[in-house]
């Protein structure tokens, strides 16, 4: 089954991509990446919340809103898409997910592609 592991993890530690404890944090998800191995089939890191764009269409017509959004206790910093044989190895996979220590783990079915 296709899962997507969605990482949200508090500003602190989203902070820790570019500051002093860059290498530590990346070599974090490498590792972890690693585990996964030939489980992973997809995914990638978001770049910080404020370069997002979030576009809604509200009578028809379409609104667009820069960043930074609401204050919020963690954000959405990527995901992996993995393959995984039922749910219980997938959220054995997502524990081991660096931001679950302090952040959160959604673990999410995807729907297949025809």
């Amino acid at each position: 089954m296709k899962i997507a592991i969605v990482i949200y993890e508090a500003p602190a530690r989203f902070a820790s991509r570019s500051n002093a404890n860059a290498p530590a944090y990346w070599e974090a998800y490498q590792t972890y990446a690693q585990a996964l191995g030939p489980a992973i089939t997809g995914g990638a890191a978001l770049k910080e919340p404020e370069t997002g764009t979030t576009v809604r269409l509200v009578d028809s017509k379409r609104q667009v809103q820069d960043g930074p959004y609401a204050e919020a206790k963690e954000q959405l910093g990527g995901c992996f898409i993995i393959e995984a044989p039922d749910l219980d190895t997938a959220l054995d996979m997502a524990a081991r997910c660096p931001a679950a220590n302090g952040g959160a783990i959604k673990v999410w079915p995807v729907t297949p592609t025809q």
